[in-house]
């Protein structure tokens, strides 16, 4: 009786170990609440929450002894599926970093750099406003409940039985890095160009009249310009992040294996 116990309070602990892995990893890398501003014992609790309010609905785990090799392969997926799901979102998040960095460059904004709390780096203070406004816009359109939502049913299109993820989704997650540096391209590319063109226009002064002192006008010109080029850039902000959205929920659903399964 003893030892029947045992193995069904261990088999008990596997049943709520596995998804809570999967879970946890999720929470430790999502923007927001996977950043430095939350601690770790709240986000294990948030995630402690999550696995409680969802085991109830999850289809059925694989009976596997707790202590076995193959327990391990299980866990080891779990982490690596829920790891998967929270760099794609944090890929869509850098997106507008990146091209807040390549707008500052060009406008001589590259060397004003502010801290950034939630990731502990520095970063330039065009990417920072960015990032606020891409976390508002986030919260707003309930961002946060959709991510909730694509994690919950991550259980039932690639149940943990199933093992881990499709060839696919390692291959989404490999065509996210190019995504993301093209994305930022595009929505540097008006502002880079228009700056460009001032920048050779000064080239031209200044091979034309030498005596001209371009550094000295041409700073803070460019800057100027450039703070108006990300003003009116600002109106269509809205399009860019809902077309960027789109696309990062598609990745995520590629990485869990949405049609291919």
């Amino acid at each position: 009786m003893l030892q029947l116990t045992t193995l069904q309070l261990e088999q008990w602990v596997a049943q709520f170990l596995l998804p809570f892995f999967r879970i946890a990893s999720f929470f430790m890398v999502i923007p927001m609440i996977g950043t430095q501003l939350v601690a770790v014992r709240i986000r294990m609790g948030l995630a402690l929450a999550m696995t409680v309010v969802l085991l109830p609905t999850l289809p059925a785990m694989p009976v596997v002894d707790g202590m076995s090799l193959e327990a391990y392969i299980l866990i080891a997926q779990q982490v690596i599926i829920g790891t998967a799901m929270g760099f794609v979102l944090q890929v869509l998040f850098q997106i507008f970093s990146l091209g807040g960095q390549l707008i500052s460059s060009q406008m001589g904004l590259g060397f004003a750099s502010v801290s950034d709390p939630a990731n502990g780096v520095s970063v330039v203070v065009l990417s920072q406003l960015y990032l606020m406004m891409v976390m508002l816009l986030f919260l707003s359109f309930n961002g946060h409940l959709v991510m909730f939502e694509a994690l919950a049913r991550s259980f039932f299109v690639l149940p943990i039985s199933a093992g881990s993820m499709p060839v696919s989704g390692y291959m989404a997650l490999a065509k996210s890095g190019g995504w993301m540096l093209a994305s930022a391209l595009l929505m540097a590319l008006p502002a880079v160009t228009a700056l460009l063109v001032i920048n050779f226009a000064f080239g031209v002064m200044a091979k034309a009249a030498p005596q001209l002192n371009i550094f000295a006008i041409g700073f803070p010109f460019t800057m100027l310009v450039g703070l108006v080029i990300a003003w009116v850039s600002l109106e269509g902000f809205l399009g860019q992040y809902q077309r960027f959205v789109a696309i990062a929920f598609n990745y995520l659903d590629e990485v869990i294996g949405v049609g291919v399964l």
